[in-house]
């Protein structure tokens, strides 16, 4: 008889394992609330809902639910989560991507502290960070604790990349600034965060305790934790799609499709108008490093360009370590603007409840990279620009990393 062998061990634990382990003084006793979507699973894919429910009883009195859902089944932005009834343990189930994206004081009310436990891709327009940070100001005014469960930054958190959001361009894609591929776990920005909300004028930092993980290194991917990709979103179905999406994402403020309605979105991307000869030579002579862009025909079956066939390219990243992935996106733009500039659109708003702006400028935080896109401007330029700010950044955020390189 054939015997199948035992499961490897992760090499990484979250900290919704460590939380049911130590079993912290923050939540015996209390109140709790817990911020999940599909991905908040264990190493054994046990959902953070059940772990707390072991943990906390009947003091388990509120779920939350960020964008795409408690159950993470909304496949597009700007699309609203109803509030909603646990049918088994009869307890609320409160949408912050609604009519609202911060926890009320009446939703507050419920619980003495919420616990977070949400996987995050490391980029700065994935909202998850922004719903923390929206509930840590919330929970700092009600005096409510807050409590987040690490998760792996599945890019690693040793590069960080792209320009800081320009003041006036704050939105809910990018609420501070942070560079676009930033290098933190959501734990470490909630430290950030908190203590920037402690430093405002008036401001009021959250009681916050962050549960880090075990076993996790700043240089791995999450290929390398040995734990189970479970989407946090419907269009983030592998970790290969988290490493492009710092710099695809931005293809949401163009006619270009983004690959969604695809099986591989934001890896695969294109337009019915693209001349994939021309546009692939052009790529091919900028020598983009870590990467290669095979010529892919696709039809979308929703979204941008639904049932037409689009010509375009699939982002193969051959080497994670030398790819980057704002960089290349903007290459891209740069030459699809440059060869189609009839075809070639910028999205109109609104963009996340943004009215004013351009997606584009929404996504990227500072029109000037609009600007540089369209001139065909030195993107080096633009890198030594930015390289101030990220060192700045970088040595703001110095004192809340949790983890050893």
């Amino acid at each position: 008889m054939r015997r199948h062998r035992a499961t490897k061990r992760p090499r990484v634990l979250p900290g919704l394992e460590i939380l049911a382990r130590a079993r912290l003084k923050e939540i015996r006793g209390k109140r709790a609330g817990l911020l999940m979507h599909p991905a908040s699973v264990t190493s054994a894919l046990r959902s953070a809902r059940d772990v707390l429910l072991d943990l906390c009883g009947a003091n388990l009195t509120a779920l939350f639910g960020p964008q795409h859902g408690f159950a993470g089944e909304k496949q597009d932005n700007m699309i609203e989560s109803a509030h909603a009834l646990d049918r088994d343990l009869g307890i609320p189930i409160f949408s912050l991507y609604s009519e609202t994206r911060s926890p009320t004081p009446e939703m507050l009310a419920h619980i003495d502290t919420l616990v977070v436990d949400l996987q995050d891709v490391g980029t700065r327009v994935y909202t998850f960070e922004w719903t923390t940070a929206l509930a840590l100001q919330a929970c700092a005014a009600a005096g409510v604790s807050v409590v987040v469960l690490d998760r792996p930054n599945p890019l690693g958190g040793v590069e960080m990349e792209g320009n800081l959001i320009r003041p006036g361009y704050e939105s809910f894609v990018g609420l501070h600034p942070v560079p676009m591929r930033h290098a933190l776990t959501l734990g470490e920005m909630a430290l950030l965060v908190n203590d920037r909300l402690g430093r405002r004028s008036g401001g009021k930092r959250c009681r916050l305790v962050v549960v880090p993980m075990r076993g996790w290194r700043r240089r791995a991917l999450f290929e390398e934790t040995g734990l189970r990709w479970v989407l946090p979103s419907p269009n983030m179905p592998t970790p290969s799609t988290a490493i492009v999406y710092p710099g695809q994402v931005l293809l949401e403020g163009t006619n270009l499709s983004e690959g969604r309605g695809t099986t591989r979105p934001f890896e695969i991307w294109g337009a019915p108008w693209i001349d994939t000869k021309p546009l692939g030579e052009r790529l091919r002579e900028r020598r983009l490093p870590g990467c290669l862009l095979r010529e892919h025909t696709f039809e979308p079956a929703f979204h941008k360009w639904k049932g037409e066939p689009c010509r375009g390219f699939q982002i193969h990243v051959t080497d994670p370590g030398r790819f980057k992935p704002y960089r290349t996106t903007l290459a891209i733009l740069q030459e699809v603007v440059a060869l189609h500039r009839r075809e070639f659109r910028w999205k109109d708003p609104p963009y996340e409840y943004v009215t004013d702006r351009m997606p584009i400028d929404v996504l990227t935080g500072d029109p000037a990279v609009r600007e540089a896109i369209e001139s065909g401007a030195d993107l080096r330029d633009l890198e030594s620009a930015w390289a101030r700010d990220i060192r700045e950044f970088a040595r703001e955020a110095r004192p809340h990393l949790l983890y050893p390189v």
